[in-house]
């Protein structure tokens, strides 16, 4: 699972398809990308107000298109990049939509589950039952997707939950769609520190896990996903009981 910044890898042939074709040569024929897109949702503001006036103020709404909307504007033009890919899946969740490429693409994204899409059974649970690793390439501490499913594994009472509204494609024509899911834009928990990913992340790394190394600019990380997941979920669990 890849997490990049293409300003701190800085100037590299063919842009951010170059850095995309350099990640499939590391991969390997028989390896596999995956990526958190996102989406830029041009009604995602009713879901600032109360539920019950979102499905009417949706009646209009063009239903989401997952695979042509483009990334949440915070996950950056590397993740663009890799959706406008010919042969990249995705996913149809308008809350946490993934991509991947290569030999699990299908095994990672089947059937992804439409709540707690972060979960048991998402594409971050299957990533460490394959014993898949986290790539940050120069990316901002507190971007590690993979962190929300320990905070689902965290044994922490009371977590905070959101439900979202939607218009999405139905098998007979627009619907509108409500998901629910721990909160995975203000946390778990009240936290009164910096975002506690950014922590969980500093401190794995301070115990000397993972390899560290510079591609090109970026100061980055290779990290076991599971690994990391099992240390977020006793972080969270010590400090949010």
């Amino acid at each position: 699972m890849v997490h990049a910044s293409l300003r701190a890898i800085g100037p590299v042939v063919g842009g951010a398809e170059g850095v995309i074709e350099a990640l499939h040569l590391a991969a390997g024929r028989e390896g596999t990308l995956l990526m958190i897109l996102g989406a830029e949702c041009d009604f995602d503001w009713v879901n600032e107000r109360p539920e019950a006036e979102r499905e009417a103020l949706l009646a209009d709404a063009p239903p989401f298109d997952a695979v042509n909307a483009p990334v949440f504007h915070e996950v950056g033009n590397l993740a663009e990049a890799f959706r406008r890919l010919p042969g990249t899946q995705v996913t149809d969740n308008p809350s946490g939509r993934f991509a991947t490429r290569g030999r699990l693409a299908h095994d990672l994204l089947e059937d992804a589950p439409w709540h707690d899409y972060y979960g048991k059974g998402s594409p971050l649970d299957r990533l460490c039952r394959a014993g898949g690793c986290v790539l940050r390439l120069g990316a901002s501490p507190d971007t590690t997707t993979v962190l929300h499913f320990a905070e689902y594994l965290a044994d922490v009472p009371n977590k905070r939950r959101v439900r979202r509204t939607f218009r999405c494609q139905g098998a007979d024509g627009p619907e509108t769609r409500v998901i629910e899911c721990l909160d995975d834009e203000h946390g778990i928990v009240d936290w009164p520190c910096e975002d506690y990913f950014a922590t969980i992340l500093r401190e794995y790394l301070a115990t000397g896990n993972g390899s560290r190394g510079r591609v090109r600019q970026a100061a980055s990380e290779l990290i076991e996903a599971d690994e990391l997941v099992r240390f977020g979920a006793r972080w969270m669990t010590e400090r949010f009981r």
